[in-house]
């Protein structure tokens, strides 16, 4: 029987247990050890049942319970202690304020930090993969290290899909029913009580609405909207149910409840705690981009300005990262759907739709007219944009090119950071007391864990790895169990599960999502090559997978199929598993208990890949093509690099030849590096490699490097920007308006007319001292309004400069008509085959580059 009507009662908690309910609501729980073994000391096997979630142990504590607790002097000195522990967390100086402090130039009061979802801990399931574990780590950095950011989101009832498997090994999706007032989140209200309320206009008249949840993420609050509303109709209600569950006219709005509720939310949280309002935006994917649009209507509204005036504002102070290397990655809507979303009773004040349109047009050279592409409205809308590792900068580069026709590659002003983890969520707390044990205290915390790593003593580190293949082992079982269970095998069928993996085999770990690029099946490609290696009775091989494919996506389902079906094996099935339902619980049992961590995806459409990182600093190995974040940072001992078959045309040939070089590896490298054991049974040589790894690679992959790497390289500079164009009413904003449309209208004028070079000889050498005229026409443009470059690097065979430098020429001489000559001396520093030209460029001092405005002439 169903009930007819739902509430939820709260533990009331003793006066002397009251900062259990604060510990609880404040998600730093979930990354700090004193606060998890104080929840666990309260009832260990409880604690195991509620699967670490403190909130669900409160509720299923009795009055009984509670009482006991209070009577206990111990615990109350425990939770003293703990509860002060959090306060110093939340309020004394930390990495970010003792920069701002040092700095003689003003630091961003806030930054407002939009993403679709957010991976911070299994009991809020509001993540569907990288990109929210990416988030959720990017706030929790953000907390440790003081940066003042406030996250925005939505939130989904029904979070992302629960997968299992039915019998034939098909994915199947579940949506469990999530109740905010079980999960750490509060609402926001207004001073009367009343919930805030956040409206949007609709097309027909209609409207929606959203409520606000707060999460704190440490330091760092973080609003999640949800249209759940009873003033909504039955379809917008539905809005937020379910995370990339939906597309067309549902995408469309849940993007615009994103991105223009969003900052509507957080003016709401400003109004009401008094915090500051952002100086920065910054836009993770371009599911947010609609934010830049509601603040030029504010703009536009607030303070006057025209509507180009409040695109330069708004750009100013926006950072947008892209996280896609494939135009198939990107949302793009119909024109028709943004006219009718963005037109009539739903028109944002001052923000006409066709003005709109203009924004995310695919007007370059293979763009679909008719189409608006939000990341391209990303790119129009920030004034900063970056990729996720330095191979995906310059992917985007390429992909984005046509926005800045006329410009090398190289130059698209698209950067890079590359993405890090947070340590203390991923790294085994086992880990951590062994480094502490040995380093001292706080080794996680002070990089001592990284940095003296060779001295923690291999006994005792090896020793900790088999008990973490052990840990693993036994977590794999059990969810092997219930996965078969669900499949329709009986407790009588599943003996052999008791002998599924070793924890002394060699332990590979693969767990991604079911993307085609990311290539699960390419270990199967040669099946009797990998039973070989699988069933090895001197040097075994074992492989836990896991990973799940998007609902809609049945080519990744059929994948997962086939990767199930091979470990449904009878032969096989001891040394190879698929786990279903590969979340966080998951991956802090995954990623320790393995010695490699195998990634092949299809270079180079892994974007950056952090799984491998997280394994990396639990004293794995990773195995791994060359694309991502180990690109950049593999060197030849901290792991291994799959050839790749680059330039090869064939799909099925590329595989074939890629993993050919997989199992290679595996037998010549991996597997003989493993088993290769000293006197003492210690793998020497691999631990060599793993001590290297820690070294070197554990300051790199952490997201606290990543998150000081925004804040020194995007935040503090587009904060720095948008001030200087919101000065004295936005003067700079309406100047640096009125110079785009002067330098676009008179730019049909601007050419290269003639250049000289004198001082080139027949055989022109280093060191030579080399003359440049150059004779421009600007037409109405000033000198002082465009930059005259020489433009140098090595020519290829059809004249395409490559590895360019410039040099600034200087303005020398005015003539009539608008021509002038520009001059300098310049000093041949290249050898071989060299070629250069000059240009003609647009320069302002509040244009963060000079290719930004995309406009350029060349001879």
């Amino acid at each position: 029987m169903k009930a007819i009507r739902r509430m939820h009662v709260r533990t009331v908690l003793p006066d002397s247990l009251a900062a259990l309910s604060g510990l609880a609501q404040n998600l730093r729980w979930c990354w700090d050890r004193p606060t998890q073994e104080l929840f666990a000391s309260i009832d260990p096997k409880l604690w195991k049942t509620v699967k670490r979630d403190p909130v669900a142990l409160l509720s299923r504590l009795t009055p009984q319970d509670l009482d006991a607790l209070a009577q206990s002097t111990s615990f109350a000195e425990r939770l003293s202690d703990v509860a002060a522990g959090l306060r110093d967390y939340l309020t004394e100086p930390r990495w970010y304020q003792e920069q701002a402090q040092a700095s003689a130039e003003p630091f961003p009061a806030a930054i407002g930090y939009f993403s679709p979802e957010f991976g911070i801990t299994e009991a809020l399931p509001q993540y569907s993969g990288g990109l929210g574990i990416l988030a959720g780590d990017h706030l929790k950095s953000a907390s440790d290290l003081g940066v003042p950011i406030v996250g925005v989101g939505l939130f989904y009832k029904s979070g992302y899909f629960r997968q299992r498997l039915n019998a034939d090994g098909w994915q199947q999706e579940s949506y469990p029913l999530l109740d905010p007032d079980d999960l750490p989140l509060s609402l926001l209200r207004e001073q009367d009580g009343s919930a805030v309320v956040i409206e949007l206009a609709m097309p027909g008249g209609s409207h929606l609405h959203a409520h606000v949840w707060k999460a704190s993420v440490g330091r760092v609050p973080l609003l999640l909207l949800d249209s759940d509303v009873e003033t909504n109709d039955a379809a917008r209600r539905d809005l937020t149910n379910r995370l990339y569950g939906g597309g067309g006219d549902q995408r469309l709005e849940q993007e615009m409840l994103l991105g223009i509720g969003g900052v509507r939310a957080l003016r709401a949280w400003s109004r009401i705690t008094g915090a500051p309002a952002p100086d920065v935006y910054h836009t993770n994917e371009g599911h947010a981009g609609f934010l830049g649009v509601e603040r030029i209507s504010e703009l536009v509204s607030s303070e006057g300005l025209a509507f180009d005036e409040a695109v330069r504002a708004a750009r100013a102070a926006t950072v947008f990262t892209t996280h896609t290397p494939v135009p198939a990655g990107i949302d793009r809507f119909g024109a028709d759907a943004i006219r009718a979303h963005f037109s009539g009773s739903a028109e944002l004040p001052g923000v006409p739709a066709e003005d709109l349109l203009t924004l995310g047009a695919e007007t370059y050279d293979g763009g679909v007219p008719g189409m608006f592409n939000m990341a391209v409205m990303g790119m129009r809308l920030a004034q900063r944009a970056n990729g996720v590792s330095v191979l995906h900068g310059a992917v985007s580069r390429g992909m984005f090119q046509g926005l800045w026709p006329g410009f090398d590659v190289s130059e698209v002003p698209i950067g890079s950071i590359t993405n890090g983890v947070h340590a203390a969520t991923w790294v085994d707390p086992r880990l951590v007391e062994l480094a502490e044990d040995v380093l001292g205290p706080q080794a996680l915390q002070t990089g001592q864990m990284w940095h003296r790593a060779a001295e923690l003593p291999r006994e005792r580190f090896w020793a900790l790895k088999r008990g973490l293949r052990e840990q693993l082992v036994a977590d794999a079982q059990s969810r092997l169990r219930s996965s078969m269970k669900g499949r329709g095998s009986t407790s009588a069928e599943l003996g052999w599960v008791d002998d599924v993996l070793d924890p002394d085999a060699l332990t590979i770990g693969f767990a991604r999502r079911g993307a085609t690029y990311k290539r699960l099946t390419l270990m199967l490609r040669d099946p009797e090559r990998l039973k070989k290696l699988l069933l090895d009775p001197q040097r075994p091989v074992q492989v836990v997978i896991a990973g799940k494919s998007h609902p809609a996506d049945d080519t990744g389902k059929a994948l997962i199929q086939e990767m199930v079906r091979f470990t449904d094996d009878p032969e096989v099935r001891s040394r190879i598993v698929f786990l279903p339902n590969y979340d966080i619980a998951m991956a802090r049992r995954l990623y320790p208990g393995c010695d490699v961590w195998l990634n092949n995806p299809l270079r180079p459409f892994e974007a950056c890949g952090t799984s491998g990182m997280k394994a990396a600093l639990n004293g794995a190995l990773n195995l791994s093509i060359l694309d991502g974040w180990w690109d950049e940072w593999f060197d030849g001992r901290n792991g291994w690099a799959i050839p790749t078959a680059d330039g090869v045309q064939d799909p099925e040939r590329r595989d074939d030849l890629e993993a050919a070089a997989l199992y290679d590896l595996l037998e010549q490298s991996v597997v003989p590096t493993f088993y290769d054991r000293g006197s003492d049974g210690i793998p020497h040589r691999w631990l060599d490699m793993i001590d290297h790894t820690l070294t070197t690679l554990g300051p790199k992959v952490l997201a606290d490097r990543m998150v000081a790497d925004y804040t020194q390289q995007l935040y503090v500079p587009a904060a720095r920007a948008g001030w200087a164009v919101g000065a004295e009413g936005f003067e700079g904003a309406r100047d640096l308006a009125g110079y785009v449309r002067q330098v676009r209208q008179a730019w049909p004028e601007v050419s290269v007319d003639h250049v000289d070079a004198d001082g080139v000889s027949d055989t022109p050498q280093v060191g030579d001292v080399v003359r440049v005229d150059a004779w421009v026409s600007l037409g109405s443009l000033a000198p002082e309004q465009v930059a005259v470059q020489m433009v140098l690097g090595r020519v290829s065979r059809s004249d395409e400069l490559k590895e360019v430098e410039t040099s600034l020429l200087q303005h020398a001489e005015a003539y009539e008509g608008g021509r002038h000559r520009f001059s300098a001396e310049l000093v041949l520093g290249r050898t071989g085959p060299v070629g250069w030209t000059v240009r003609v460029l647009p320069v302002h001092a509040q244009l963060s580059t000079t290719a930004e405005l995309g406009m350029v002439s060349t001879p």
